[in-house]
């Protein structure tokens, strides 16, 4: 019955439309000067003249007078339209042809109703756009996923807690941009199409480019390019935009996310962690005005100090042995067997020691922090591009914050030593022949530019998308992004 009902609905409205355009009204106009927007139009004085428009979202005649609401993004405003400021044959004319979910512009003056309510009177309007389908019937919550998801228009139009959500997203990524430019970075861009997998342990998408013959892959990361920035003289850079890797979908994983990175000459990890925690203490008040959120039921606060925690020494509790010098793979995984952290079935995907450690770190330490917690002092074996210890070459200078089981960054000191990353990259080709995925390329022009020469640094990558998930506390990474790929 409602779909039939729906029908209806849209042949009525095409109905309309056939039958202005026999009227000679374009019932699509070109173009609407406004003076004010919605949201500028509610804080102007009484009595104030005004020409806004928007979409209609609500309507109810009462004979000769109505009221409507306009909406964006930003605001809604209630309009008033009555035969006593409107000719009767215009008002007539408004009633029979204009429906919610149009675009109309309306010319009048600023009032308050007996309520309250900031409200245009309608002086004049202008037909601006004829929808031919109408809203969803609960258009004030639309809940499908798959609807909200596929037109999220619908949903931006419908959900006020959707429009928060990428009003807020929208901020968060000005801010980002702003911190780091009144730090001294500057923006660039790097490519998207690349002739090598570098920059991170992930799994990239292939393609080809016809022109030049050239299998390539999407970008995974940022760094490789950067750092090349940064030895060319840049020494503040950043980049903040898509990355691409073909792995498994989760509630916290895109194939196709948005992040930042950043990198500082003459910076070590350290003063990282102090810039990286003044950003998210920046965002989270100029966002929320709040440095404490709810995330799944958890209260966190970002204020204080945040926890740390040595990665190397908390995996030595959990394993009860040094495991920093076993390069064995089949051995490191009996010793694992034999404590009963695992069995050999959930072990059979590690390919590697690397994948083994990340394997138990991400289940028997990331999924129990809560709280900010940085996490630091990691295992060399996981970290092809970071800087050795100069007091323990099996582990690197390198820190994540981790926050209610998820990492929302990820950084180090830099390896600009080309000897020891040379050795990184060969050993991450032998793993990739043993059937590890997840490892990078020997990219021997970014091998070139670090024998060239590169100062001292750090480097950082933020998810952009995981922070909004965890700020507007999202069951779904997806409900992050305005238009997630659907199948």
């Amino acid at each position: 019955m409602q779909e039939e009902n729906l029908y209806k609905e849209v042949d009525i409205r095409a109905k309309k439309i056939s039958d202005l355009k026999a009227m000679g009204i374009n019932p699509y106009a070109d173009k609407y000067d406004v003076t004010h927007t919605l949201l500028e139009a509610r804080s102007l004085p009484m009595d104030s003249k005004v020409r806004v428009a928007g979409r209609i979202t609500f309507r109810r005649a009462f004979g000769k007078f109505m009221f409507i609401q306009l909406s964006d993004i930003y605001a809604k405003i209630q309009v008033s339209l009555s035969v006593n400021e409107i000719p009767e044959d215009k008002y007539k004319f408004f009633k029979d042809f204009v429906d919610i979910a149009d675009f109309v512009g309306i010319e009048g003056e600023m009032y308050a109703t007996q309520t309250g309510e900031i409200t245009v009177r309608a002086l004049d309007y202008k037909l601006l756009s004829k929808a031919m389908l109408p809203l969803p019937e609960k258009f004030h919550g639309l809940t499908d996923i798959e609807t909200r998801y596929r037109q999220r228009y619908l949903d931006l139009i419908t959900n006020e807690d959707t429009r928060k959500v990428f009003l807020g997203r929208s901020k968060v990524v000005s801010t980002i941009r702003r911190y780091l430019e009144d730090n001294g970075f500057m923006e660039i861009e790097s490519p998207i199409l690349q002739t090598a997998v570098s920059g991170a342990s992930a799994k990239p998408f292939f393609t080809h480019h016809n022109a030049l013959d050239l299998d390539c892959n999407l970008r995974i990361a940022f760094e490789t390019w950067l750092k090349q920035a940064v030895a060319g003289g840049i020494t503040k850079v950043f980049e903040l935009g898509k990355d691409f890797r073909n792995e498994g979908m989760d509630a916290t994983h895109l194939q196709e996310f948005t992040q930042v990175e950043w990198y500082a000459g003459y910076w070590n990890y350290e003063q990282n962690i102090v810039f990286f925690k003044n950003l998210v203490q920046k965002l989270l008040m100029d966002t929320l005005g709040t440095l404490k959120i709810t995330y799944q039921g958890q209260e966190i606060d970002f204020g204080g100090e945040w926890q740390r925690v040595n990665y190397v020494e908390e995996m030595k509790k959990i394993l009860g042995f040094d495991f920093l010098d076993i390069e064995e793979l089949d051995e490191f995984k009996q010793k694992v067997i034999d404590r009963g952290l695992f069995t050999k079935t959930d072990l059979e995907e590690c390919k590697s020691v690397r994948t083994l450690i990340d394997y138990i770190y991400k289940r028997k330490i990331r999924e129990g922090m809560v709280g900010p917690t940085i996490l630091y002092n990691y295992p060399a074996v996981l970290k092809t591009l970071a800087r050795r210890n100069d007091n323990d070459k099996r582990v690197t200078d390198v820190f994540q914050v981790v926050v209610c089981g998820a990492e929302i960054c990820n950084a180090y000191s830099e390896l600009v030593d080309p000897v020891i990353q040379r050795e990184t990259l060969m050993q991450q080709l032998i793993e990739k022949a043993n059937g590890d995925e997840e490892t990078m390329d020997l990219d021997e022009d970014f091998l070139k530019s670090m024998e060239h020469g590169m100062p001292p640094m750090s480097g950082l990558g933020f998810g952009i998308d995981r922070f909004i998930m965890l700020i507007y506390d999202l069951p779904n990474i997806r409900d992050t992004v305005l238009f997630p790929i659907m199948k």
